[in-house]
């Protein structure tokens, strides 16, 4: 099977064929026929299987095969929960739309506005935005989402996760009641699947790997090992074993800071992104890391989502996740489109409730391991967990998860700034680009 097997336009293969992909995914195996059809399509696959190809080329053939308004007009949405993964799929867009004669934009919060409020008065075909941002610029009347054909609803568990769903559905009632709607998630949750019966109508369903299961290319481990060590353990184990490319994840903004200007003064070179970071902060540290310059980003959960680093070897998770699917999440940024990749936890004392939930979650034990030296003290006695916002919890309850959907059921945004910036805020830059 070939990407020309799949139906697809020559100007589209050409742009396949530089990015130097031969082979289609089984996501993009079965989602761009599928999206091709016109009909709505309810789609899950792990990260790193290629999903955003699976949707960006059907919907850039689709558009390019319609009729073509006078005046070009928003004909394609894409939204996304995080200023990253926004970029990423714009990148995608572009990338894979390079011999067509549409035109995209990305939009998200963070950056001044007045520079995508330009670039969408001039015209687009395709828009790639956040919530937040979005809704901003649509009640400001700089956005006409009236003539929208294709609705796609990137990472929508994380959207959901995150708050977003109030702000999706403000911008579900603007949009035309007949269009094409594509929802891609990483998992089949309940609220996905509630949020699909009244967004989709009679779906095609993909679902590439088994709910909430890591990648089998991914090879697992706990080092067990005390609190106050865990610092000292993973500066070890990265010179030890001459670890390159190393994504950490911290559970706080704090944290992160701390982690990385501490494995910095141990001549490992380390940067931390979060949301409290700049965007050109953020997007410097993560362009750094790509080629290479940069042995270790330490991140948070909601800054590290849509990361898109290929072949990336090691993923550290230096505190357990609060929430167990995030787990998920984490270590499925290495391992992807079939490179192999390590995923080592940390675990202290004070994460066991967590680890069991994790267990729980993927159904499977993981390999525990001692390092030589960093032995954990049997009589050492847990202690309550930061959950990210401030407050404590996460070791007990439901599988350490009560704590972080406290808040969210009402609509609280867990990480807002990722998408909504005061609308006072000036400067930075918004590129249009020709996709």
């Amino acid at each position: 099977m070939t990407f020309s097997d799949l139906g697809l336009r020559a100007e589209l293969l050409r742009a396949v064929e530089a990015q130097g992909y031969t082979t289609p995914t089984p996501i993009q195996h079965q989602a761009i026929p599928a999206v091709l059809k016109g009909g709505d399509l309810l789609a899950s696959a792990q990260t790193g299987t290629g999903k955003t190809a699976g949707f960006t080329l059907p919907m850039l053939q689709r558009l390019a095969d319609g009729p073509r308004p006078a005046a070009r007009q928003i004909r394609a949405l894409v939204l996304t929960p995080t200023r990253e993964l926004a970029a990423q799929v714009g990148e995608s867009v572009a990338d894979y739309g390079r011999h067509l004669t549409l035109k995209s934009h990305v939009i998200f919060g963070g950056v001044g506005q007045q520079p995508q409020v330009d670039a969408i008065r001039k015209g687009l075909d395709v828009l790639v935005a956040t919530p937040g941002r979005l809704l901003d610029l649509q009640q400001q009347k700089h956005v006409d989402l009236s003539k929208v054909e294709i609705l796609v609803l990137d990472e929508a568990d994380r959207m959901l996760d995150m708050g977003f769903i109030h702000d999706i559905k403000k911008i579900l009632r603007v949009l035309p009641e007949k269009r094409q709607n594509l929802l891609f998630s990483a998992t089949f949750s309940n609220e996905i699947q509630a949020l699909a019966n009244k967004l989709l109508d009679d779906p095609a369903m993909i679902e590439v790997a088994r709910r909430n299961t890591t990648a089998e290319l991914v090879d697992q481990a706990i080092y067990r090992v005390d609190r106050e060590k865990k610092r000292d353990l993973l500066a070890h184990l990265i010179t030890r074993h001459d670890w390159q490319q190393v994504l950490v994840f911290t559970r706080t903004k704090h944290g992160a800071n701390r982690l990385a200007e501490q494995l910095s003064k141990q001549d490992i070179p380390s940067m931390a992104i979060h949301g409290n970071k700049s965007q050109s902060a953020r997007t410097k540290a993560l362009a750094a890391f790509k080629t290479g310059d940069l042995q270790v980003l330490v991140a948070t959960d909601i800054a590290a989502r849509g990361l898109d680093i290929e072949e990336l070897p090691h993923v550290v998770n230096f505190e357990l996740p609060n929430v167990a699917e995030d787990y998920v999440h984490r270590i499925g940024r290495t391992g992807r489109a079939g490179s192999e990749g390590k995923a080592v936890s940390l675990v202290c004392v004070d994460e066991h409730g967590l680890l069991k939930g994790i267990e729980r979650l993927i159904k499977r034990d993981l390999e525990k391991r001692i390092e030589p030296g960093f032995e954990p003290d049997p009589d050492a006695k847990p202690e309550p967990i930061e959950n990210g916002r401030g407050k404590r919890g996460g070791g007990g309850g439901r599988n350490g998860q009560g704590q972080r959907r406290q808040g969210q059921a009402s609509g609280q945004r867990r990480g807002g700034d990722e998408a909504r910036a005061p609308r006072r805020q000036r400067g930075g830059r918004g590129g249009s680009r020709q996709a």
